[in-house]
């Protein structure tokens, strides 16, 4: 009799379908939670990727024989304000980082670039580099948190 009822507590399946539920329930709110947090780094590294363009391209406008503009003569500082003042949604602009650097182009063929050492460096034919950095934090359930330092980096020659 106890044997009995023992082997028909066992086959019976009706609380299954709710285990079964509340795992996989879990599973794939973590798994979208992922994509989610995924989804907003490649959104912050687009960001990135267009504040260094945009930076160069407005540091590349206002070299040392700029005369159009009413900023010319572009520092790093100048041009790291620049680049946190872009306006993006979901961005901390003060956890932004830019580093400028300007190069000479070197003699000969193919053309290679080298650090400037001769001032003013930011002359027409001279190439500005900007470096952004932004570090990204993800939060994903169950897993520790991950830090990536998003870059990119952008570089353009000083027309003015």
């Amino acid at each position: 009799m106890i044997l009995r009822r023992l082997i028909r507590f066992f086959r019976d399946r009706r609380g299954q379908s709710l285990i079964e539920t509340a795992l996989s329930i879990g599973i794939i709110l973590v798994v979208m939670i992922g994509i989610l947090e995924l989804s907003i780094a490649l959104y912050d590294y687009n960001y990135v990727a267009y504040a260094a363009r945009a930076g160069t391209r407005w540091a590349m406008v206002r070299g040392s024989k700029c005369t159009m503009l009413t900023d010319c003569n572009a520092t790093p500082s100048q041009i790291q304000a620049y680049v946190q003042g872009l306006d993006y949604p979901l961005i901390t602009p003060s956890k932004l980082t830019v580093s400028t650097t300007w190069l000479t182009e070197n003699a000969g063929s193919p053309t290679t670039w080298s650090t400037c050492t001769t001032s003013p460096c930011n002359t027409p034919g001279n190439e500005v580099q900007l470096t952004v950095n932004y570090p990204f934090t993800m939060h994903i359930p169950i897993l520790d948190s991950i830090s990536l330092n998003l870059h990119s980096t952008s570089s353009m020659v000083i027309s003015q």
